[in-house]
């Protein structure tokens, strides 16, 4: 593998499409590995990993969804796009809150599957980017939790919570504007840069996220308010704005 060539790992079951992205993804300059399931994955993410994880949705033995929330579940914040020839909206939602970075429908253009790894491994070079500007001891204090910025970690009463890149920028941003609203667009840009341009509202699904960690009811947001048809407050005693 050249020096800054990227690596893809492709786990599906149709042949054509492993036919296809492999030679496609392969003449765009990416090193790409594939599989038809994901018996061998943990073994293949230990030996050899990737940069980035295209994944189908509909797997035989353990799917998709299945694996991404495994990776999830141990703290892997590895960048995963699915694929699935289920185009609904609460499938892609599903998806995207068990971990997924992006979600595309079958079927689809390779340009267009280029386009959204490329947006992907951008938004993931940026919070590390950004980390190089982050002061050693900013610290956020708020309930039990304690968000240190030097670490890039997340505390409860002293214990660890695993957040993922995305999530940490984000918790970070809002905790610097403490009951000052911002709009999802803003938060976005904040978080990443400019690299948003996949799903702009995937901050949804990342304010969810935090909420499970944070909140004790997440139906009443204490913490992460909404601020109906804009975006999003964050209010550090969990009183009203």
């Amino acid at each position: 593998m050249e020096k800054n060539q990227k690596r893809l790992l492709l786990i599906d079951d149709d042949a054509r499409i492993r036919e296809l992205l492999t030679r496609y993804l392969t003449e765009q300059g990416f090193e790409v590995d594939v599989y038809a399931d994901a018996s061998m994955l943990d073994k293949r993410l230990q030996q050899k990993r990737p940069h980035l994880l295209i994944l189908d949705l509909m797997l035989p033995g353990e799917d998709g969804l299945s694996v991404c929330r495994r990776i999830r579940a141990q703290g892997d914040t590895l960048p995963i796009i699915m694929l699935t020839a289920r185009g609904d909206d609460i499938d892609r939602i599903i998806g995207l809150e068990m971990g997924a970075d992006d979600y595309l429908p079958k079927p689809f253009n390779p340009r267009e599957l280029l386009a959204r790894i490329q947006a992907v491994l951008r938004r993931h070079a940026t919070p590390a980017a950004l980390a190089a500007t982050f002061e050693p001891g900013e610290v956020y204090e708020f309930a039990q939790f304690v968000l240190d910025a030097g670490q890039r970690k997340l505390f409860k009463n002293g214990e660890d919570i695993p957040l993922s890149q995305a999530e940490f920028s984000l918790l970070k941003v809002l905790a610097m504007h403490p009951r000052h609203p911002l709009s999802r667009e803003r938060l976005l840009e904040l978080s990443r840069g400019r690299e948003f341009e996949v799903f702009d509202r995937s901050v949804d699904v990342q304010i969810s996220r935090l909420r499970k960690l944070i909140e004790d009811d997440q139906a009443n947001p204490r913490y992460i308010q909404t601020v109906w048809g804009f975006g999003y407050v964050f209010v550090p005693d969990g009183g009203t704005r």
